[in-house]
């Protein structure tokens, strides 16, 4: 089991390029079926956590490769990712 204060503290990574997109600041969840849909990343251009919301970059946990000790590996392309790009 893992706790959603762990995963704050990982680097969020892409797979492609090795490029870090920052922090785990909020996760979605389905409130139906209890799992979580996506985690939502922290851009580098929010200023102390107040601003900048819309900067924030959005995972589909679908798009999550491994979950590593001190990383999270992710697809990831653009600004955001929504649920429908990764349906190729």
């Amino acid at each position: 089991m893992v706790r959603i204060s762990e995963f704050q503290v990982k680097d969020v990574v892409t797979v492609a390029d090795g490029k870090k997109l920052g922090n785990i600041t909020d996760i979605e969840i389905n409130v139906q079926t209890g799992k979580i849909e996506a985690i939502v990343v922290a851009s580098s251009t929010r200023v102390l956590g107040f601003f900048g919301r819309d900067e924030d970059i959005v995972v589909p946990w679908k798009n999550i490769v491994k979950i590593g000790e001190d990383v999270i590996l992710v697809r990831h392309k653009g600004n955001s990712v929504s649920y429908e790009d990764e349906e190729q």
